[in-house]
């Protein structure tokens, strides 16, 4: 690791906060490293020559209102650790901006890998990639069985009109990252406003749920669910039907992870049967729910152009990343025209 600050952590600031909150867990000079292929909040790997931790803080500069809470993902990681959805273990949570110039939170370093790409999984042969992908469908499902208010989290959320809220925050978010035409993309929006199912008994939703936001061990185990930031209580297809725009590598192009092409990798049909299967919960109507996961996912992708026009992105990448965008919105539609 860099003994050097990266950018958005200062290390003398972050060990002498340790210091006075934590006396004794960091017993050597401190090194971080930026991890790349995160697209939203800053993540680091800290070690002090003995133990590792990771950092998250959110993005420098534009932040979206409600985005990017340190808070949110702190707590429901720290309330779904003695549950059976996999989590790293949490340190603490600083919501003190003066340390970082934003808040924080530190948990334990787990070892795993988080598969992006398909010839990753093509190397682990046919059969293990088919183990993981499965498992990684059996831990959604864990997570939306999760007893919300036994862990907890009863104000986590609020599951009445989830659907509705949530269509209006992505447009909200939307308008505040406006700074070019998308074509079609208002047209999405509306059909969506229009034709709200109703939703099934309330989950604790992830949000962001795919492969490469888990960190899968050497044995082939899920060790941990990472990325929290969109979190809440909800309406969990939301989940499901992000999993599956995730899978449609015609329209999301090279801006999301390809694992699905991997061979072994379930196709759509058998991941939501499994799902159903486990879960016990009714998928017959996921078209309007994939149509929102594709305006969703356009979003977040315009959120993160925008900010990297402003020069406010750390990494690389992000040159391309709005090009993908009016794909996801022609999905999106399409989509909404089958039901």
């Amino acid at each position: 690791m860099s003994d050097e600050n990266p950018p958005g952590l200062d290390l003398a600031r972050l060990r002498e906060y340790l210091d006075r909150e934590r006396p004794g867990l960091v017993t050597g000079a401190l090194s971080a490293r930026v991890v790349e292929g995160g697209r939203s909040n800053l993540t680091y790997v800290v070690g002090d020559g003995t133990n590792r931790w990771v950092v998250r803080r959110p993005p420098l500069g534009h932040v979206l209102p409600t985005a990017h809470d340190m808070t949110r993902e702190h707590r429901v990681m720290s309330a779904l650790g003695p549950t059976d959805v996999p989590v790293p273990p949490t340190v603490l949570l600083c919501t003190d901006d003066s340390v970082l110039g934003a808040q924080f939170y530190v948990m334990d370093f787990v070892e795993g890998t988080p598969f992006r790409r398909a010839e990753e999984l093509t190397a682990l042969g046919p059969e293990r990639t088919r183990g993981i992908a499965e498992s990684l469908i059996d831990t959604l499902a864990d997570l939306h069985a999760v007893d919300f208010r036994a862990v907890g989290l009863a104000d986590f959320g609020k599951p009445e009109g989830f659907l509705e809220r949530q269509v209006r925050r992505w447009g909200t978010q939307l308008d505040g990252s406006r700074s070019r035409d998308i074509p079609g993309i208002d047209t999405l929006r509306e059909r969506l406003t229009r034709r709200l199912p109703t939703s099934p008994e309330p989950a604790i939703v992830h949000g962001d749920y795919r492969l490469d936001n888990l960190l899968v061990g050497p044995d082939d185990t899920l060790r941990a669910v990472l990325d929290w930031e969109m979190s809440t209580l909800g309406d969990p297809l939301t989940d499901v039907a992000l999993m599956i725009a995730y899978s449609e590598r015609h329209a999301l192009g090279d801006q999301i992870s390809d694992v699905t092409s991997a061979p072994g990798y379930p196709g759509t049909d058998e991941l939501v049967a499994r799902y159903t299967a486990r879960s016990g919960r009714d998928t017959s109507a996921l078209n309007w729910y994939v149509g929102f996961a594709f305006f969703k996912l356009a979003v977040i992708l315009e959120g993160i152009y925008y900010r990297y026009t402003q020069g406010q992105t750390v990494g690389e990448g992000f040159d391309t990343i709005g090009a993908g965008v009016p794909a996801l919105v022609a999905r999106g539609n399409a989509v909404l025209e089958e039901e």
